[in-house]
């Protein structure tokens, strides 16, 4: 666990303390004779034998055996001379020397010892040992343990050595060659590493010999099974694979696999691990592999015997008896154990029939155990008197957190959360009885009124699987001991094979059983740490397994076990360094959250929870977190954890990842707002509390702030189903629900489609049987009873609904996300609230501000009510909410009314253009767009007419080529015959978006035929807007057109432009052309144009058009004269070859971002003429 996070349950913080704890044990058990001695050992220097020979004690507390020297040899020699007729053992006088600290003595001693082949057990452990010899300040186990002295033992090596590795004459007083002696110090232990090398290579050799010789057999009776390869194995083959690769030049293939293998030394053979010579290669193995291989150890063939002739004819008559007799013999001994094998077989079976008749003696007799008061009765183990035994069964000790699904269960294995169960803990006081019956478990209900199902969706989100069969094995807990050994016959033939192969889930069974049902809490600690420690990186599917072993494990226990035991487990790795065990913590917090002491819940989990969404870095533990959280939420009853609920609601809704986002929509959010509706917060706290954070950010004095106000609306659209469930469920008609009879199925588009279960009202309420009850008195109340005394409906009404229409009323029209996010807030609202509410309370509100009348509009600052955001989100977001005829004639009389009343007012078009980009980009509402058009094309006035030819180009993007031809195609013409200039005037952008989106050949030809009209008609000429507009609309055109209608059309007509502009007498006229032009140029000077139109339009159109800013606009004056150096350059490199095609004039600015790179360059026009003198030179 990380520093700063401290741990209430005082376990260990890491896997290295528990990998370090198992070391020591391991150390321990190396060396026992260092420990103390036990009560009953028969060391002479024990306690018990110190108190026996008084003498040999007086040495004992000496610190310091070199200054007491004198007075231990004379101790020694009054020891001598007062038992002189009694021999004293050597173990006492080993023991002696080292109790004194007498080392080198002791040394000596043991080699003598050894010369003489004594070995003295004592003094060979302790010489063994090198933590005997290790230098520390205070006095160390070891030398306390052997009763040394506080000055330590001897000085060691950094590493692991014996006292075989220590040079004692470093401790003379011949000074410190530490240094020296530290070499061969590390050669004595480098040597000694190799031998524990090699011997281990010995074993394993052995092993894998004797592994092979296994395998063989089971081969050969199984030759079908194939058994995965082994680490060894694999390490052989690869040696064998790469030297056939580099002796049949694959080397190329050779150097690739030993990049994939870089833990294993190509080079040499004893990298394997095998002490074994090299096998042939694989050649070799190749041709040999239908005959036995021969045996790769050194053999000599050697033959020894005698001539036939120097045998007698008697010698070989006498040994051929010899053989039978011995043959005879060794059949007759055969017989003779068959025999005694026959009856001890059969005494064997007698003995067993015996026993079997008594234990159904037994049983017939043994009554069942008494059972504890309220608790379900264990299915009993044998049948009655009357019944003959039945085989043991494994359908009656389980407990099953898959409830009551499968039918060949009985009903008391169905254990839901609420139910009680029995407590593991007491058992039989014989080892072979049956448990006891258990005293009852109870789980903390809260204090809420959840529907079940939505009670169980909620829950749905806890990953666990109990539905394959490793699921279904963990999901259910044996406990009795004849259950537990049904579970491990089920669970080891599927370990066995598989823990090697990081399979190790299959484990979870047998770890949860012993966890629940051993006595001692450290053991039961140590085995959850396992548990949560077992998969260094779980995936997903590991995560559920262990997820659903804790659910049963919790509802197994109870809640003070899962406190104290499961719990501290999550605590532990609440900062591990991998994610997916901190995801595991994050997903074992809310699947354990029903099973916990609601104290706990609503404190320590939920504090746990909050830290890891402020602090975890990873997406996908924060998005867990969330729904955790979520279930939190679900069984909470503590009203002052709203606050804290709420903010962590805002954390997550600010969360940069889009996972994180999508959970507190579809998780947290439903969840808060049950309990909200709980609480009745809902209504008066919540939503209020949102709405009121949205008008601060449109009071900003620093301007709305886009993301904020989206984060703040998209929870308000989240909270619509829950609004509806309050609404409906506390209406005057909930009495008269009645779900007998036929209830009418709810329609497939009643509803919006619920972005989670629990956004879905059906769940909310209960079931759709409920709901579809309720819609039908819903409408029925409305449409003829009305609203009064319905006072959550009434709130929604006459609340709600004006603060937001006010909001919606000074949000910038401008803005395209923010009305698109109003616009789906009002629709989800309309569409759940349904079609009546929609027509008797939302629209009236609406139509009572936005009264369609010239009084409304304030032309003159553009403040009306028309002009703001309120007219796109009402035709966008109410008026669009249902399809039907008189629907759509509604929206199309609405945007005919706001088209001409801003028309004839003179007010700002932003809001109807709004609208007509939200709608334009559903193309199913373009038909009734144009219907809105046509209306404004035959309109009397210009003004009308003049704003549906500025509409045409809004929803021109995304509109069939076949509709444009049809329908849009012959509006344009029909405005551009109108007698009014100013109508032809605003069909230009339209045309130009048609030149841009469209392929059909024919109708290009007809809009390219209009635009020539009004540049080459006379009756034109003089009009300087048509030429300004028509400037602009090439500008932004020109690059994305067709290359052809750009070369033959825009160019030229550009040049003729620029050289009528040369001769303009209003200066006023002539610095707009010119500066429409430059603005034409730029975008066009990043296309792709051919020499010809270079020399011929381009360049000249931008020498007239630089004789133009040379009076007007110095600094554009500087950028044209290097735009048009640069053009030439080109021309003149193009001319000798050195390029080919068609050339651009910003090809020195390469890449896509040329254009961006271009107009960054005139974005920095200064009145320094000097510095823009360089933009366009070149590169040196």
């Amino acid at each position: 666990m990380a520093a700063g996070n401290v741990n209430p349950f005082n376990l260990s913080d890491s896997e290295d303390e528990a990998d370090q704890r198992a070391e020591d044990g391991v150390h321990i058990e190396k060396s026992p004779s260092v420990g103390t001695q036990g009560p009953s050992s028969n060391n002479p220097f024990s306690p018990q034998a110190d108190a026996e020979p008084p003498a040999l004690l007086v040495s004992s507390t000496r610190t310091s055996p070199c200054v007491e020297g004198i007075s231990v040899s004379v101790a020694a020699a009054a020891m001598t001379v007062a038992l002189a007729e009694t021999r004293v053992s050597v173990d006492v006088i080993a023991a002696q020397l080292i109790r004194d600290h007498y080392i080198l003595t002791a040394l000596e001693f043991h080699t003598e010892l050894l010369e003489s082949g004594r070995e003295l057990p004592r003094l060979r452990d302790y010489f063994s040992n090198p933590g005997n010899f290790e230098r520390q300040t205070g006095t160390p186990p070891a030398c306390k343990e052997q009763g040394l002295g506080p000055g330590g033992p001897l000085n060691r090596a950094g590493s692991i050595s014996t006292l075989d590795s220590l040079d004692f004459a470093r401790y003379s007083d011949d000074g410190n060659r530490e240094s020296d002696e530290r070499v061969a110090v590390l050669e004595f232990e480098l040597r000694k590493a190799k031998e524990t090398i090699q011997a281990l290579r010995t074993n394993l050799t052995q092993a894998a010999e004797s592994d092979t010789q296994e395998r063989n057999k089971n081969y050969s009776s199984h030759p079908e099974t194939q058994e995965p390869i082994r680490p060894l194995e694999k390490r052989a083959l690869n040696f064998l694979v790469n030297e056939y690769l580099l002796k049949n030049e694959y080397k190329l293939s050779a150097i690739t696999f030993s990049d994939e293998n870089d833990d294993q030394d190509f080079e040499l053979w004893d990298d394997v691990g095998l002490n074994i010579p090299k096998p042939p290669d694989l050649l070799q193995i190749y041709r040999n592999c239908g005959s036995a291989l021969p045996s790769p150890r050194n053999t000599v063939d050697v033959a020894v015997g005698v001539e036939s002739g120097e045998l007698t004819g008697n010698y070989i008559t006498q040994k051929s008896d010899l053989l039978q007799q011995q043959q005879t013999e060794v059949v007759e001994e055969l017989e003779y154990q068959i025999s005694l094998l026959n009856e001890e077989k059969q005494s064997l079976a007698d003995y067993i029939k015996k026993l079997q008749s008594e234990i159904q003696s037994l049983r017939r007799t043994v009554s069942p155990p008494p059972h504890d008061q309220g608790s379900q009765p264990n299915p009993p183990s044998s049948s009655s008197s009357s019944t003959p035994p039945q085989p043991l069964l494994d359908n009656g000790q389980y407990l099953d957190i898959r409830g009551a699904s499968e039918p060949d269960k009985p009903p008391t294995e169905s254990i839901p959360p609420t139910q009680t169960i029995s407590n593991p803990t007491h058992t039989s006081s014989q080892p072979h009885a049956k448990l006891k019956s258990r005293g009852t478990v109870v789980f903390d209900q809260p204090n809420r009124k959840l529907s079940p199902a939505f009670q169980q969706a909620l829950l749905s989100f806890c990953k666990m699987s109990a539905d394959s069969r490793l699921g279904a094995e963990v999901s259910r807990i044996a406990d009795n001991e004849e259950s537990v050994m049904l579970m491990l016959g089920r669970c080891l033939p599927h370990i066995v094979p598989n823990v090697l192969l990081a399979k190790r889930e299959e484990l979870i069974p047998l770890i949860l059983c012993t966890a629940c049902l051993h006595p001692e809490p450290k053991e039961r600690d140590q085995l959850l740490h396992i548990l949560f420690n077992l998969i260094k990186r779980p995936d997903d599917e590991q995560r559920q397994m262990i997820l659903t072993g804790c659910v049963a494990f919790a509802r197994h226990v109870g809640p003070t076990r899962v406190e104290a035991e499961l719990l501290p487990q999550c605590w532990e790795q609440i900062n591990h360094k991998y994610p997916e065990r901190r995801l595991l913590v994050a997903e074992a917090c809310g699947a354990l959250a029903p099973y916990l002491p609601k104290e706990i819940r609503s404190s320590l989990v939920l504090s746990m929870l909050q830290q890891m969404l402020a602090e975890d870095k990873a997406d996908m533990v924060r998005e867990a977190v969330v729904k955790s959280l979520a279930i939190i939420m679900g069984y909470i009853d503590d009203p002052d954890k709203y606050s804290q609920g709420f903010e962590l609601m805002l954390l997550s809704l600010g969360d940069p990842s889009e996972r994180v986002v999508s959970a507190i929509h579809q998780v947290f959010i439903p969840a808060f707002a049950a309990w909200t509706t709980e609480l009745g917060n809902l209504q008066t706290t919540l939503i209020p509390s949102l709405l009121a954070r949205i008008e601060k950010l449109l009071k900003g004095e620093h301007g709305l702030d886009e993301h904020k106000l989206h984060m703040f609306l998209s929870a308000l659209q989240s909270l619509i189903p829950p609004l509806f469930s309050v609404v409906i469920q506390n209406a005057p008609f909930t009495h008269r629900v009645n779900l007998q009879g036929d209830i009418p199925p709810i329609e497939v588009t009643r509803f919006p489609r619920p972005a989670s279960p629990l956004q879905d009202i059906a769940t909310i309420v209960g079931s759709r049987e409920t709901l579809s009850a309720l819609l039908i008195l819903y409408d029925y109340q409305l449409e003829h009873e009305g609203t009064t005394g319905w006072d959550s409906l009434l709130w929604v009404v006459n609340q709600l609904l004006p603060q937001l229409i006010d909001i919606v009323g000074r949000i910038n029209v401008a803005s395209t996300t923010c009305v698109h996010e109003f616009s789906r807030f009002f629709w989800r609202l309309c569409r759940t609230f349904g079609k009546i509410f929609t027509n008797t309370k939302v629209k009236p509100q609406f139509q009572e501000i936005l009264r369609l009348s010239e009084e409304n509009v304030d032309a003159l600052t553009g403040n009306g009510i028309l002009t703001k955001a309120t007219v796109p989100i009402y035709a966008t977001g109410v008026l669009t909410c249902y399809n039907q005829d008189e629907d759509r004639k509604l929206l199309v009389g609405f945007l005919e009314d706001v088209m001409t009343t801003l028309s004839l007012s003179h007010a700002p078009l932003d809001s109807l253009k709004a609208s007509f980009v939200e709608l334009g980009a559903n193309p199913v509402y373009h038909e009734l767009l144009l219907t809105v058009l046509w209306y404004g094309v035959v309109h009397t006035s210009a003004l009308v007419r003049c704003t549906a030819a500025r509409m045409f180009e809004l929803i021109l993007r995304g509109m069939s080529e076949a509709l444009i031809d049809r329908r849009v195609a012959p509006a344009l013409i029909t405005l551009c015959s109108g007698p009014e200039f100013s109508v032809r005037i605003s069909t230009i952008p339209a045309f130009g978006t048609i030149m841009e989106t469209v392929t059909q050949k024919e109708l290009l030809e007809r809009v390219k035929m209009q635009l020539a009209s009004f540049l080459e008609d006379p009756q034109y000429q003089d009009q300087h807007s048509l030429h300004m507009e028509i400037i602009r609309t090439f500008g932004r055109v020109g690059p994305n057109a067709e290359p052809r209608f750009r070369d033959e059309f825009v160019l030229p007509h550009l040049h003729k432009l620029a050289l009528g502009n040369n001769v303009q007498a209003t200066e006023s006229k002539r610095i707009d052309i010119a500066t429409q032009l430059f603005e034409a140029y730029s975008a066009l000077s990043c296309c792709f144009i051919s020499e010809e139109l270079m020399v011929n339009h381009f360049l000249p159109g931008l020498r007239c058009l630089r004789t133009d800013m040379e009076q007007l606009s110095p600094e554009h004056e500087v950028i044209l004269s290097s735009m048009i150096k640069e053009g030439e350059m080109k021309v003149e490199n193009r001319g000798i070859g050195q390029a080919e095609g068609s050339v651009s004039i910003a090809a020195s600015l390469v890449g896509e971002d040329a254009k961006t790179k271009f107009l960054s360059k005139m974005g920095q026009l200064t009145t320094s003429g000097a510095m823009l003198a360089n933009v366009f030179q070149r590169k040196k």
